[in-house]
């Protein structure tokens, strides 16, 4: 591998002089980050991803596992946080390659994937955070406005439209006004969201006892790790500013731990709010949070629902449409930078029109869990793919030129992954009444381990099929040299 200032003589170079402005668009696209233009430090990847779980979604976590699904609460906690732990570390290990590579994360994927072969994981990753992200945390944060401002009698799509604007405002804007975004909204999350926790948990009967329904552990774990696991391919695409030389232990820790601290609390929350007396889950899943505490910390709660889907929807929006950018859409006579933020604003209008359509909220009937699993059967068989790959060639992709190349093609990742997911799909799939697979429909207990079967498919197959590129790589690494 080459060193940085090597890699800016073979690689597209992002173009613009961006530093740390946060007033401006950010200028380019996908392209590999100049070392003049590197800044940031770890520790901002604590906000970074702390700030965009503080939100309803989150919460609705812990209220599956325990409404739904039948677990009691040490059942739920147990689901909740081990499911969470694999998903933030995944988190943390693609948080710590942005400053190595200099590249967003569907980039990176190139390098296992192949231009063309990217295409799949780049286009699933780009409809699932501009489109199903962005409508289902949009909805919930325009139903807290609606519910924060009774006495406007805001009709759905004002109160909509007003949750959609800002936060394509800020993803248009770009990669510096988010961080600096998610840092000045951690505050008041932090505290509003601390204070409701407190009366939620001080208000749980602990000794709730539901009847969980068959395999119902399996699936609330896979659904805590499906949450989890949802930022896994826009992890780079926050770190890619950073210095080669950044402590990228500490830059994965800060990710890893933000997104795991933040899921962990609200679910729980959630699962303990279904306990407290009153809540009624066959209405307004928001509403169900004046059951727990007083108007005083109720109605700041939901302004900070409202503000916290913004939160997470400027990063679902930003990353979302570099991955479409990834996909070697051709400017139509824009450059870079006018194409991004072209993307950002049209996936604005499109989801604004699917939400008003389909008013996809986070609530019973919603098929919010169904989304989860969704988004697990086809994330685990990538990262199997990115980690083996980062494995064979101990992390060394030369002088980076093949992230750019659009001839350098490879078979195996697609190949691998699409087995990874087509065949655990078929035999293990849970989606009632969507799709259940054979295997859960004859043994119940499985719940859903869709995602398990496909990681280790995948991993296993994309090895076979590359034998010989660890040894290659060895020799290669011996005569070029490595970057850390």
């Amino acid at each position: 591998m080459q060193t940085s200032e090597e890699v800016e003589k073979h690689v597209p170079v992002r173009e613009g002089d961006y530093g740390e402005k946060v007033a401006t668009i950010e200028p380019g696209g996908v392209e590999y980050i100049a070392l003049k233009e590197r800044h940031g430090k770890p520790i901002q990847m604590f906000w970074t991803w702390l700030s965009p779980n503080l939100e309803f979604a989150t919460v609705f976590i812990g209220v599956i596992a325990v409404a739904f699904l039948g677990l009691n609460l040490w059942q739920a906690a147990t689901a909740i946080i081990i499911g969470t732990a694999l998903g933030s570390i995944s988190h943390a290990v693609l948080s710590s390659w942005g400053p190595k590579f200099g590249v967003p994360m569907m980039v990176e994927s190139r390098g296992a994937f192949g231009f063309l072969g990217n295409i799949l994981p780049a286009a699933l990753n780009g409809l699932t955070a501009s489109f199903g992200w962005f409508i289902v945390n949009s909805v919930s944060g325009a139903f807290a406005l609606q519910a924060l401002l009774p006495s406007l009698s805001l009709p759905f799509w004002a109160a909509f439209l007003v949750i959609v604007v800002v936060q394509v405002i800020i993803a248009t804007l770009g990669h510096n006004l988010i961080h600096v975004f998610e840092r000045v909204a951690l505050p008041l999350l932090g505290t509003v969201f601390i204070v409701a926790c407190f009366f939620i948990f001080m208000h749980g009967n602990y000794g709730f006892s539901p009847t969980p329904i068959p395999g119902g552990w399996l699936l609330a774990f896979t659904a805590a790790f499906g949450y989890a696991v949802g930022w896994n391919p826009f992890a780079a695409d926050y770190t890619r500013y950073m210095a080669p030389g950044s402590n990228r232990r500490m830059v994965g820790f800060w990710a890893g731990f933000g997104v795991f601290l933040s899921c962990v609390v609200l679910e729980l929350a959630g699962a303990v709010l279904v306990t407290v007396p009153g809540t009624d889950w066959s209405g307004i899943p928001t509403a169900q949070l004046q059951r727990a505490m007083p108007d005083v910390v109720y109605y700041p709660t939901l302004l900070c629902i409202a503000i916290g889907a913004v939160a997470a929807n400027a990063i679902n929006i930003y990353s979302g449409t570099m991955s479409l950018v990834s996909l070697g859409i051709k400017e139509m006579g824009m450059n870079l930078r006018q194409r991004r933020a072209a993307l950002a604003i049209i996936v604005g209008v499109i989801g604004f029109i699917g939400g008003i359509a389909f008013q996809a909220q986070v609530a019973p009937g919603s098929k919010y869990e169904t989304f989860l699993l969704l988004i697990s059967y086809w994330i685990a068989p990538w990262l199997a793919v990115v980690f083996v790959d980062y494995w064979l060639r101990r992390g060394d992709y030369g002088d980076e030129s093949m992230f750019y190349n659009t001839g350098y093609n490879r078979w195996q990742g697609v190949v691998a992954m699409a087995a990874g997911l087509v065949i655990p799909v078929w035999l293990f799939a849970n989606v009632y009444p969507l799709y259940v697979g054979p295997i859960p429909t004859n043994n119940p207990d499985f719940g859903d381990i869709t995602f398990i079967v496909g990681f280790v498919i995948t991993a296993v197959l994309y090895y076979v099929f590359n034998l010989g590129l660890r040894k290659k790589t060895s020799a290669t690494s011996a005569a070029v040299g490595s970057r850390n």
